[in-house]
């Protein structure tokens, strides 16, 4: 896959701290409940903090009882990108930031009750939020 932003990961290291490097740039996972975007319930927009893409509204963030943000959809199709991902002897689906090619966490078909029942399961280090203007 090629992305709009490149860097290396000396230049990556440059802009993220040690745990956004872990899991933006080498698909790390933050341990459940810790997040600090688990709770947020404002109205919104979550972003990627590696490079500002915006992927999701707070709108289709739903609580799925797993200890990590859960949305149903992205802002747009084409904010994220999907990659299978073999690892940890689990087929899954990974998903990527599409502008900087970033790991945000892994999109699952068990979001029931949903719209799309899809569940997107993302690490609240991948990403930062900015509430709407009251």
């Amino acid at each position: 896959m090629t992305f709009e932003i490149e860097r290396t990961d000396e230049q990556w290291r440059e802009i993220l701290n040690p745990e956004e490097f872990q899991i933006l740039r080498q698909a790390g996972t933050e341990r459940p409940w810790t997040g600090p975007l688990l709770d947020e319930a404002r109205p919104g927009v979550y972003s990627c903090r590696a490079c500002g893409n915006e992927l999701f509204q707070a709108e289709t963030k739903f609580d799925a009882g797993c200890g990590w943000p859960s949305f149903w959809e992205p802002l747009r199709s084409e904010a994220v990108k999907h990659r299978e991902d073999n690892s940890l002897g689990m087929r899954r689906v990974e998903v990527l930031c599409a502008k900087c090619g970033s790991h945000l966490g892994h999109v699952f078909p068990d979001g029931f009750g949903t719209p799309t029942g899809d569940r997107y399961c993302m690490n609240s280090v991948s990403m930062q939020f900015t509430p709407n203007a009251a």
